[in-house]
């Protein structure tokens, strides 16, 4: 059965595999662990013992948040749990003025239906080797 939690507490490195398709080089289990418990904010999808989908945000807790992370595992994803995931996450940082959302363009019509608008710029860096 499908359940949410607010909590990366109780968790284990083994209910965690499947995610990251895709990347060069995915955090290991036992990392992905350590990123779930240091974030501000989680919404964690789970479907007996196994979770099949997370996101993540980073706050300063006063004005803003960013999203860094939404995973669904494809085995699960199209069934809304990704949408709900980010809902949940949205839900806990309402009291926010601003919450955003780095994305491939392609996804921007999901965020989008959540509310999120384009805004006119955006960078980032990525250093794989500290993956």
């Amino acid at each position: 059965m499908l359940s949410y939690v607010e909590s990366a507490e109780g968790l284990r490195p083994i209910q965690l595999s499947g995610f990251f398709v895709g990347w060069p080089s995915p955090p290991s289990p036992e990392r992905h662990l350590e990123l779930l418990r240091g974030s501000d904010a989680v919404a964690i999808a789970v479907d007996d013992a196994a979770v099949v989908g997370f996101a993540t945000a980073i706050s300063d807790g006063v004005l803003s948040a960013f999203i860094p992370l939404l995973e669904v595992l494809p085995s699960h994803q199209r069934r809304g749990i990704g949408t709900e995931l980010v809902r949940r996450l949205l839900t806990q940082l309402e009291h926010l003025y601003m919450i955003d959302v780095c994305c491939d363009a392609d996804l921007e019509v999901f965020y989008r239906r959540l509310g999120f608008r384009t805004l006119d710029r955006g960078m980032g860096l990525r250093r794989r080797e500290n993956l």
